[in-house]
């Protein structure tokens, strides 16, 4: 039996040198093996001790049950605070509460709806350029996912295409933003004082500097439009115009930049990532594809899907659903120790780093059956209902689950069932993908499949 790629884990002991090597070339093969095992593993360095949690009950202390004892950890957003400010995802405590007062009404089930149409527009969109290159020849479908993802995020936020010239410029920046490895930086792995300088890489602050100047263009004339009354009722306009229910405070210019950033980053290249490896799956399943293609000719028929359809695509969903578990985005997450704690009789002292492991919760080979295998079909299982509430957490839990979860099982199944629609997608057995991860988990060397234009049933009477 074919399984999906999986990166190896380091095997035994390693430096404190070494795992920095190892973690620079990429987070998760870093790790030792055991982790797929352990309920609990602790690290020791000279700077902090870090503790990675994979029994499900102290995930849900952490996370649902005591989750203001456990704020984020600031090691995370050293290296992306040039981009990032004080975005939502890295903020904590009250701050982070106001942020999300405002931020959450505009993503709450009635305004998916509103979105859409911008969403399929996007997803028409992917197909017609994939057409454009799909002759059979090896493709790059990261690239493919990215630019799809991209435009959902611009016409959602802004009402605005990714060809729309300041979109594409944004895109563009925010890939070379990416290849500066922000998030590997000196103050994510040793404990600095607020006066000591970051070393952030001269390219990682170019890009980050260039993006915000192009997303408070965007912001700025957003503003103008809503105090004359001219803006369009999209996400931008429903989150500026928010007003936090305590405090009646909104937004200003430079906070919505904030978010506007982070919706960029999480909205689009966590979903860039998740649809690429879903695709590079099917291709390894055609029965699987060929499930989905049917589906999507079913349910679609001659007319464009519309938001009472995406409760049809089933097996849309479960495909979409299985691909974060194996592959999920952000791989893992960080959290502090607020006050000292005591786990599996283990002293956890003040400060130190608790480490969520997505990667190894959803293949714990304690918790799930089959757990590095490819089944869809498996979250119908009693197995897969019981690890579906306790191990899996694509999108994070609790108060801190991803305000974008909702709009993510809108946006992945859609988008995946017009191009499998559209598409026959087949591995090259001389590319194979290799998944690593720096602050998501992408191809190391790209995802390359072969993509032909499928004939529909319309065509073919």
């Amino acid at each position: 039996m074919t399984l999906p790629p999986k990166p190896p884990a380091r095997e035994g002991a390693v430096s404190l040198r070494r795992y920095m090597q190892l973690f620079r070339q990429d987070i998760l093969s870093a790790q030792p093996a055991r982790l797929y095992r352990a309920w609990m593993a602790e690290y020791r360095t000279p700077f902090f001790r870090s503790f990675l949690c994979n029994q499900p009950e102290l995930v849900d202390l952490i996370l649902k049950e005591r989750p203001d004892d456990f704020p984020k950890s600031d090691r995370i957003r050293e290296g992306l605070r040039p981009l990032l400010g004080n975005s939502v995802f890295v903020t904590n405590g009250e701050t982070w509460k106001r942020q999300r007062r405002i931020i959450d009404p505009s993503f709450e089930g009635g305004r998916l709806r509103d979105t859409y149409a911008a969403m399929l527009e996007a997803g028409q969109g992917a197909v017609d350029r994939v057409r454009m290159r799909a002759d059979g020849k090896p493709l790059e479908i990261e690239e493919e996912t990215s630019h799809a993802a991209a435009d959902v995020i611009f016409r959602t936020l802004f009402s605005i295409p990714i060809e729309h010239a300041v979109a594409r410029e944004v895109f563009a920046e925010f890939k070379e933003h990416q290849r500066s490895q922000p998030v590997l930086n000196l103050g994510a792995l040793i404990p600095l004082p607020r006066w000591f300088p970051r070393f952030h890489r001269r390219k990682t602050k170019a890009t980050a500097a260039k993006i915000r100047r192009l997303i408070t263009q965007l912001t700025s004339e957003r503003m103008e439009e809503i105090e004359k009354g001219e803006a369009p009722d999209d996400l931008a306009t429903k989150i500026m115009t928010t007003a936090d229910p305590q405090t009646g405070e909104r937004f200003d210019t430079e906070e919505m930049v904030d978010q506007v950033a982070i919706f960029f980053l999480a909205g689009h290249e966590t979903s860039a990532s998740a649809l690429a490896w879903a695709l590079y799956l099917l291709a390894l399943y055609p029965d699987w594809q060929e499930r989905l293609a049917q589906e999507a000719e079913a349910v679609y028929g001659e007319a464009a899907p519309g938001f009472a359809d995406m409760g049809k695509l089933r097996v849309a969903r479960d495909i979409f659903r299985e691909t974060l578990r194996l592959y999920p985005p952000v791989p893992m997450m960080v959290r502090e120790a607020a006050c000292p704690e005591h786990f599996r009789d283990r002293d956890v002292p003040k400060g130190s780093q608790i480490v969520l492991s997505p990667w190894h919760l959803q293949r714990h080979e304690r918790l799930w059956e089959r757990p590095d295998e490819f089944d869809p079909a498996r979250f119908a299982t009693e197995n897969g209902k019981e690890c579906l509430r306790h191990a899996y957490m694509p999108f994070s839990a609790g108060q801190r689950v991803c305000t974008g979860a909702g709009f993510a099982m809108i946006e992945g199944p859609l988008i995946l069932s017009l191009l499998v629609r559209a598409f026959r997608f087949e591995a090259i057995p001389e590319r194979p993908a290799m998944p690593v991860a720096h602050l998501t988990v992408r191809g190391k060397d790209g995802i390359w499949l072969k993509v032909t234009p499928r004939v529909s049933s319309a065509e073919s009477g």
